[in-house]
């Protein structure tokens, strides 16, 4: 027997759509909101509103896309829940089904997907929570201009709205658009103090001009408010924290306590993601062992160790499985860190040709990882090249910041390969992007000294110690 038409809702921007439960209607837009804010409880809310109606169309679809990751069984479920009831549907149900429909399954079509937000925000520009699906998309792609097109193509129509600043500026900061960004990021808390992704922006932008001293009590003093976020955005926000804290030379057991406060502690919650809390944990364990922090950093991977040999949490995303590969064989997990790589490969083999060829950086960067595990730098240097910048490899998923630890690697690599004049070079041009950051000028200070140039080496000595001692004094 046919279900009973609902009756025609309106979402918190205005799209219509049907449901015969208030309830459905309740939980979407706490859906909406969680997902729009980092919150917890996403998919917990988007179920509620299933259950509560499942003849909803538009419930069932979003079900199904949040579902997707860890059950795909439940996400073919609810997609086909949500297909049978397109009749009647209204028209800007079946445009969402349509875009989600292509982000199903193992081989989705990237562009496809691509084409279908752009299709689907030009027709309802207030659709916010389509523009962040579609940016979350980008970001995994490596394609903050594709990003920022998206946002500029709807930002006329939601210039008031909560979080549209937020989602404007991180590909203008991914750009290296800092002053637009900052900007923006600064409207985005305006409107909402603890729009947290905001937050996290415009620490991006201290972050990246070394406005360390900046940017560690502004997100110190939003940090209460974290609370309410997932696993990612909450461990992720700390781990900028800490990593300003490094990159300033603060004392070591500052960056020790977030880590072990505010990153690890994640763990012990019922709701906790765990992989979302390795990624942050190893990110910053990995900057301690380059930065020759290599007992404090060994003592805490020996804690992750059976979490991070054990296959289930492989796959989440690129960037972890890069950071487990370096982890597993820094430990001499060298078995675990084999399959590990091999399972990557193989994963890229069973890709279309076009994502073939993108992901062979990724393989390039995933095995030079592994040797800079083993401790054999000209290995890595022989894998990446002489012409190596990390930026070029976002196809892992990752931020500037996030994805820069590889370029840290690259220049200790250099530096311990012989490659002095090399890396000479291109830590002075990275010293002229980011002239702020004592570690840069310590690294140069060691190729100079390794090159025989004493008085250059005291020069780039002294400027590293006046920026420390300047920071947080």
């Amino acid at each position: 027997m046919a279900a009973a038409e609902g009756e025609v809702r309106r979402d918190m921007w205005g799209q219509e759509y049907r449901t015969s439960s208030a309830d459905c209607a309740a939980a979407l837009d706490a859906y909406y909101a969680a997902f729009l804010s980092f919150g917890r409880g996403r998919v917990a809310a988007v179920l509620r509103a299933a259950a509560a109606d499942p003849t909803c169309a538009l419930a069932a679809a979003h079900a199904a896309h949040a579902v997707a990751p860890r059950d795909p069984a439940g996400a073919a479920a609810f997609l086909a829940a949500a297909k049978d009831n397109l009749g009647k549907a209204t028209e800007y149900e079946r445009a969402v089904f349509g875009t989600l429909s292509a982000l199903m399954g193992e081989g989705w079509d990237q562009e496809v997907a691509i084409e279908r937000h752009f299709e689907l925000l030009k027709q309802f520009p207030r659709d916010i929570l389509s523009l962040k699906r579609a940016q979350l998309i980008c970001f995994y792609l490596g394609k903050p201009d594709l990003s920022l097109k998206f946002v500029q193509q709807v930002l006329p129509e939601n210039q008031d709205q909560n979080f549209i600043y937020g989602m404007l500026a991180f590909p203008l900061l991914e750009l290296g658009r800092m002053d637009e960004a900052e900007i923006a990021a600064r409207k985005g808390l305006a409107i909402n103090k603890n729009d947290f992704w905001s937050q996290h922006n415009l620490c991006h932008v201290f972050q990246q001009e070394c406005r360390f001293k900046e940017a560690t009590e502004f997100m110190e003093s939003c940090s209460p408010s974290w609370e309410a976020c997932t696993s990612f955005l909450l461990t992720h926000n700390w781990w900028h924290v800490a990593v300003c804290y490094l990159e300033a030379e603060s004392p070591l057991c500052k960056v020790l306590e977030i880590y072990d406060h505010n990153i690890m502690k994640e763990l012990e919650k019922s709701d906790c993601e765990a992989a979302e809390v390795y990624l942050n944990a190893l990110g910053l364990l990995l900057r301690l062992y380059i930065r020759g922090h290599i007992d404090s950093a060994k003592e805490r991977l020996t804690a992750l160790l059976d979490a991070l040999k054990n296959e289930s949490i492989w796959h989440a995303e690129w960037l972890l499985d890069l950071l487990i590969l370096w982890a597993l064989a820094s430990m001499s997990e060298l078995k675990s860190a084999h399959n590990m790589l091999e399972s990557l490969k193989s994963r890229v083999r069973s890709m279309d040709r076009n994502r073939q060829q993108v992901m062979q950086k990724a393989i390039k960067l995933a095995e030079a990882a592994y040797e800079y595990g083993k401790g054999d730098h000209m290995k890595v240097f022989d894998t990446l090249g002489p012409d190596f910048d990390a930026l070029g490899y976002k196809m892992i998923g990752a931020s500037d910041e996030q994805v820069d630890v590889f370029n840290e690697v690259w220049y200790t690599v250099l530096i311990n390969a012989g490659e002095t004049s090399k890396a000479i070079e291109i830590l002075a041009k990275q010293i002229r992007k980011r002239e702020g950051a004592p570690f840069l000028w310590r690294l140069l200070e060691k190729a100079y000294s390794l090159d025989g140039r004493s008085a250059d080496a005291s020069v780039a000595s002294k400027k590293a110690n006046a920026l420390q001692a300047a920071y947080f004094h």
